[in-house]
């Protein structure tokens, strides 16, 4: 069996090796600072006594399920903290393909590349459902594309790379979809403190046996290195996610998830109030330069990134690695995210140098 690799460390390590400064736009690693209080949390934690340096249960601490579970209005039993929203989506899509109800997995395009890898690393069947020029996914399309070989429906609100959030009417629609043809919808909500539309919308809100929400801390506490995610599944479907999560890993990391649970007991809103803000405010500086550089673009509605379009300089990796030598901008190939949008890269706001960014992308191509 191949492995489709994403290209995300093959453009990291190209920049990172290039003769010039580089201004990194191409990994979601936020820049802002995590919250005080997951800080104060590890800091509590080096002081616990020895038998806290152990095993953690495998399905996660309590402490932080319960919180998890009172947020999202479930059951903390339908909870199982994971190694990032990366392993809840493999747990997700395993457990859809796993009730022998199809081998068929639909996914948007674009898409984010790992989706399609996992896919093909878990025996599934790919098949692709275009979105439109704005990044929004019609239901109508998807009903049309389902089968009674759909396994899964795997979708991300607020998006990467187009940075589209779904209606609540689209959510409804496509849980609605998964239940007439006893699939599984795979919703991925790892951004959904970034939704700058204001109307964001979780699967959550639709009680049904055929939809698993998967999420991480990873983004909204600017901790991408701790690893600590997690899946919300149906009564029915989360016991089998729980063993296989034991197989792969055993359990995930204590001290993160110790820190991660004393953040959302103590961390104000306004936290997340002030990255939005941040994040809005760089989304304003970087397509105003893009605009004045004669580039199409999206605006995005919610997650950090940025797709841009400069006329006769499609999304190839060739032409990425020519921005990193030529303009020391470093971005990511629309082709990575398949076919829709091979004409675009995307750039992700999370550097301090967005505008220092934008001008060297401006002067590049005037």
């Amino acid at each position: 069996m191949e492995y489709e690799t994403p290209l995300f460390f093959h453009v990291m390590t190209y920049a990172a090796r290039a003769d010039r400064d580089v201004i990194d736009m191409v990994s979601g690693n936020p820049d802002w600072e995590p919250p005080e209080a997951l800080r104060e949390g590890l800091r509590e934690y080096a002081d616990l006594e020895s038998d806290r340096f152990q095993y953690p249960p495998s399905e996660g601490l309590r402490r932080l399920r319960e919180q998890i579970a009172t947020r999202r209005g479930v059951d903390d039993d339908q909870v199982i903290v994971t190694n990032g929203a990366g392993e809840a989506n493999y747990l997700a899509m395993a457990r859809a393909l796993e009730r022998e109800a199809g081998s068929e997995v639909l996914l948007t395009d674009p898409v984010y590349p790992y989706y399609p890898g996992k896919t093909t690393m878990l025996g599934g069947e790919q098949r692709f459902v275009a979105v439109d020029d704005d990044g929004q996914l019609d239901p109508a399309a998807v009903r049309a594309a389902a089968s009674e070989e759909t396994a899964a429906i795997v979708v991300n609100s607020p998006n990467n790379p187009t940075g589209a959030v779904y209606s609540e009417a689209t959510m409804r629609e496509l849980v609605a979809i998964a239940e007439a043809h006893d699939a599984v919808l795979v919703s991925d909500e790892v951004y959904d403190h970034y939704d700058l539309s204001g109307r964001f919308t979780s699967a959550l809100e639709f009680d049904s046996d055929h939809r698993i929400v998967t999420n991480a801390f990873s983004k909204s506490m600017a901790i991408t290195g701790f690893r600590v995610g997690y899946g919300v599944f149906p009564p029915e479907l989360v016991a089998d996610a729980r063993t296989r999560h034991m197989l792969v890993n055993v359990a995930g990391s204590r001290p993160a998830q110790y820190a991660v649970a004393r953040a959302l007991e103590d961390t104000d809103p306004a936290y997340y109030e002030a990255n939005r803000e941040l994040l809005y405010e760089r989304v304003e500086t970087f397509t105003d330069a893009l605009e004045a550089a004669g580039a199409e673009y999206t605006r995005p509605e919610g997650s950090f990134y940025v797709m841009a379009r400069f006329d006769g300089f499609p999304g190839t990796l060739e032409n990425v690695e020519r921005l990193i030598d030529e303009a020391g901008v470093a971005g990511m190939p629309g082709e990575a995210f398949g076919s829709a949008r091979e004409a675009w890269l995307r750039f992700a706001l999370v550097t301090p140098r967005v505008e220092e960014a934008a001008d060297r992308l401006a002067t590049y191509f005037e």
